[in-house]
């Protein structure tokens, strides 16, 4: 896949979803502006994020940021099955105090530089129960739903942090066909408002050009200039959420240009750069 794009939209704190594949089909390269949980259920599938890939088993947890590109290739006829969770960055951020922080399992993902969560006996563990119970939540409509919905999501996202905490997990080792891709991706992420070109990055992790160029197209199914415009507009999108001007996210994300910045926005978002907190 060449192109890659911004898929689903959140109009709620979280939603859940049960798919179900029953014929192989392909997936391109796409990214969310909020967070992303699979409960991997079946199917023999290859998950991509970052240019990071994973082979799954049933029951693992796949852990996707706000923002990482991503896709999954589905590898036979194999029936392909899992829950999916969003959940909104801003709602997901609201339950953060000193004694506890709901967003620590992302965190703690991005230190162990992996996605996905290999639990022990998953299927038989209080985690599981409880993502079970919330999606039948979202199927009947009793008393107070809405209420019990997001009393089961907490539960939820307590019981997943309450899980990564206790450290009985393994953080699946991803495998890459060129070792040299996630230093570059993490270069960038790391150096997102300074000026980056090709020949930096060629110089940096001494590639010629054009290689460059073509191994990251190839690898990730974007350029290096889309690539890079898509996280500025991601954190600057963050940065208003959380305060920032207009002005101040633009120039704070990377952008030298207003103009260029605001009709990027747009078309990213499908919105004009605004302080009200939104959510596509």
């Amino acid at each position: 896949m060449n192109n890659f794009e911004k898929l689903g939209y959140l109009e709620h704190d979280f939603k859940m979803f049960h798919i179900i594949d029953k014929q192989q089909k392909e997936f391109t390269f796409h990214y969310h502006d909020f967070n992303k949980i699979i409960i991997f259920l079946s199917g023999n599938i290859n998950y991509t994020i970052e240019g990071k890939n994973y082979l799954l088993k049933p029951y693992d947890i796949v852990l996707v940021n706000a923002g990482e590109i991503h896709r999954p290739s589905i590898l036979d006829n194999s029936i392909y099955e899992r829950i999916i969770i969003y959940v909104s960055t801003q709602f997901i951020n609201t339950y953060t105090e000193k004694d506890y922080d709901l967003n620590y399992c992302f965190e703690r993902a991005k230190k162990e530089h992996s996605n996905v969560l290999r639990i022990h006996s998953l299927d038989k563990s209080k985690l599981y129960q409880v993502c079970l119970e919330l999606e039948h939540s979202f199927t009947d409509n009793d008393f107070a739903k809405e209420l019990y919905q997001k009393i089961l999501f907490l539960e939820f996202m307590i019981q997943l942090n309450r899980t990564v905490i206790s450290d009985h997990i393994n953080y699946l080792t991803s495998v890459t066909t060129n070792a040299k891709l996630p230093q570059i991706l993490e270069y960038i992420n790391e150096h997102l408002t300074e000026e980056i070109t090709i020949d930096l990055l060629s110089s940096t992790f001494y590639l010629s050009r054009y290689y460059l160029m073509h191994f990251f197209k190839e690898e990730t199914g974007y350029t290096i200039g889309n690539y890079i415009t898509k996280k500025r507009l991601l954190l600057a999108k963050n940065l208003v959420q959380n305060g920032s001007s207009i002005t101040e996210a633009c120039y704070q994300s990377g952008f030298k240009n207003y103009s260029t910045f605001s009709r990027a926005f747009k078309k990213a978002f499908q919105t004009i750069p605004k302080n009200a907190p939104f959510i596509d």
